[in-house]
């Protein structure tokens, strides 16, 4: 599958992943203990005409995983202004919410047990994982054309999931739910209560799933140190680079940020806007302004 004479031109990759590089029109990838779970996947969103992902395409000669090339307009570091639009934000829910659709209909395979926590680490909460999900939409892992997410990449994290799990996951990355001062400047003006509803409605969690996505963020919080520090201890590579740089201490940082703001976070995502009344309207003066319970 290689072309003697291609050119490699290498990618930034994810935090955890080094190696990445195009190849024409696909991308090699570095294998993992995770690849057989995703290239399975892959296959089974490819039968059924899913088309907001990579296709797996096959091994190299080098031993990489041969995925499709995407065409499209993907954040760099540092994050450009483009990443707080809430517009382009509210696409990506959809677009998520699309892919986890079609994850549900898949389910869990009957050989993949639901991930087990690690000694030390909180017992997680929330809904029982049903599918397998992407879990980590960060801009870098999001193709957007004409200003709308298309595509979604970066499978390695792929696990066993219930839909508040992606959203919490969607909202770290697009809603700045992580302590200000680890925050992009790009999120300077972003309210993370507000922008927290408008992506949970935008893709379209239920009342009682957006009762756990507070109590799941923290959990993941949690959950994420252990497995962040387990990863640098054994596999080193990338998420031992992330460790050295503080990544353990921003996720501490994400879950004391929470904790203090659970409250607000929670008025945020679940009081319902009530249209003006004239009493509202009398009372204020004739504002037109809607206000809130």
């Amino acid at each position: 599958m290689n072309d003697p004479g291609a050119h490699e031109i290498p990618l930034q990759g994810g935090d955890g992943t080094d190696g990445v590089v195009r190849v024409g029109d696909t991308v090699r990838r570095p294998m993992g203990p995770h690849s057989e779970l995703v290239h399975r996947l892959l296959n089974q969103l490819e039968e059924a005409d899913v088309d907001c992902v990579p296709r797996f395409l096959g091994i190299d000669e080098q031993g990489r995983e041969v995925l499709s090339w995407i065409e499209g307009e993907v954040a760099g570091r540092p994050w450009p202004e483009w990443v707080a639009d809430p517009e382009r934000a509210t696409s990506v829910a959809r677009l998520l919410r699309r892919l986890d659709d079609a994850l549900a209909q898949i389910g869990l395979p009957d050989d993949t047990a639901v991930r087990s926590w690690l000694s030390g680490a909180p017992e997680p909460v929330g809904p029982v994982a049903s599918f397998l999900g992407h879990r980590d939409v960060t801009p870098e892992n999001t193709v957007f054309r004409d200003g709308r997410a298309v595509a979604l990449l970066g499978f390695d994290l792929v696990s066993p999931s219930s839909r508040v799990d992606e959203v919490v996951n969607l909202l770290l990355w697009w809603a700045g739910w992580m302590a200000p001062e680890d925050r992009s400047l790009v999120f300077a003006d972003v309210e993370p209560g507000e922008r927290g509803r408008l992506l949970v409605d935008a893709y379209g969690l239920s009342q009682e799933e957006k009762e756990w996505v507070v109590p799941v963020s923290i959990s993941a919080a949690q959950q994420s140190w252990h497995w962040l520090k387990h990863r640098a201890e054994d596999l080193g590579g990338g998420w031992r680079r992330m460790w050295d740089e503080g990544a353990g201490d921003r996720i501490r940082r994400r879950e004391q940020w929470i904790v203090s703001e659970q409250d607000a976070l929670r008025r945020a995502l679940l009081e319902e806007i009530r249209e003006p009344h004239a009493d509202d309207e009398q009372r204020d003066g004739g504002s037109t302004a809607v206000p809130t319970e």
